[in-house]
């Protein structure tokens, strides 16, 4: 009796997500309908692939033997066609990536514009939004968010391995205040806060020699978006706490001026994350091959 690839597809889809909801979705179609999909092929090989109760959708005996013989098989599938399409150059479509805006400052010129560039048959839309969002029920191939904010069910693959903030002021704003030398010193000067997709101040966090301060930043001015706090502070309006990238090229200018730096160590930077999934879109492949090809250019591992 012969199951069909579709067929298999759903079955390998359901183990891996643990559910019917979630590999719907990465299939693309409803959630009863898949149900039915994998009750009709386990009826016609008369036997239960999954035991399910109203709180969970488990693996039997002898789906477990099923999907172990059967998902290396998929797998060498999906990877013909991945190569198949890379190599034959055949990338098309449109990526949909989401991303807070920063991120997306920091990497548009690095990696999407030189994606853009190898695979100019694919329309490349970035959304930019600070909250992190559900980027497969919102119909996105992936996210890019720091390292720790992303899903624990997401594939992670690094882009940057790490990030820095600096607190940063304009010549003008310093022209008569005295530079702060330790985080403390921060409440005597006039700070731009910002407000966080939850709808938290952010706290800004340093720490040296293994000692951590967290400072509620004083200041008037609250904004939620890292290029109002760089204009804000190019105009002199106060001191920001802002990514290195963002203001590396305004303080090499002389524009602004980075203190506390002594504070100020690196973090966990950014991942490219997207749901586990058997079939990955050639177009989605190949950012990632042209990430790990970045990775490899600074020496920096790319894992998944």
């Amino acid at each position: 009796m012969k199951a069909s690839l579709a067929e298999l597809e759903a079955i390998a889809a359901v183990a891996r997500h643990g559910g019917f909801r979630a590999a719907a979705r990465e299939l693309g179609m409803s959630s009863s309908a898949l149900s039915h999909a994998v009750a009709a092929l386990e009826e016609r090989l008369s036997v239960r692939i999954f035991n399910r109760t109203t709180r969970s959708v488990t693996l039997s005996d002898a789906g477990e033997r099923f999907v172990a013989e059967v998902a290396p098989a998929l797998a060498v599938i999906d990877r013909a066609i991945e190569n198949a399409g890379l190599s034959s150059g055949a990338v098309s479509g449109t990526l949909r990536l989401n991303m807070a805006p920063g991120a997306a400052r920091i990497l548009l010129a690095p990696l999407i514009l030189e994606y853009g560039r190898r695979y100019p048959d694919v329309e490349i839309e970035i959304v930019t939004d600070n909250a992190l969002v559900d980027v497969i029920g919102k119909g996105f191939d992936a996210g890019v968010r720091l390292a720790e904010s992303v899903p624990t069910d997401m594939v992670a693959i690094p882009i940057l391995p790490t990030l820095r903030s600096l607190v940063v002021g304009s010549p003008a704003y310093f022209g008569n205040r005295s530079r702060p030398l330790v985080p403390d010193d921060l409440l005597q000067h006039r700070c731009i806060r910002a407000r966080m997709a939850s709808g938290k101040l952010y706290r800004w966090e340093f720490e040296r020699h293994g000692q951590s301060i967290l400072i509620d930043a004083p200041g008037s001015l609250i904004l939620d978006a890292s290029d109002l706090m760089l204009s804000a502070a190019l105009d002199g309006a106060g001191l920001a706490y802002i990514s290195e990238g963002t203001v590396a090229d305004h303080i090499a200018a002389g524009e602004l001026i980075s203190v506390l730096e002594d504070w100020s160590p690196p973090y966990p930077g950014l991942s490219l994350y997207f749901a586990q999934r058997r079939q990955m879109p050639a177009r989605l492949r190949a950012l990632i091959e042209l990430i790990r090809e970045q990775n490899a250019s600074r020496g920096t591992p790319g894992k998944d």
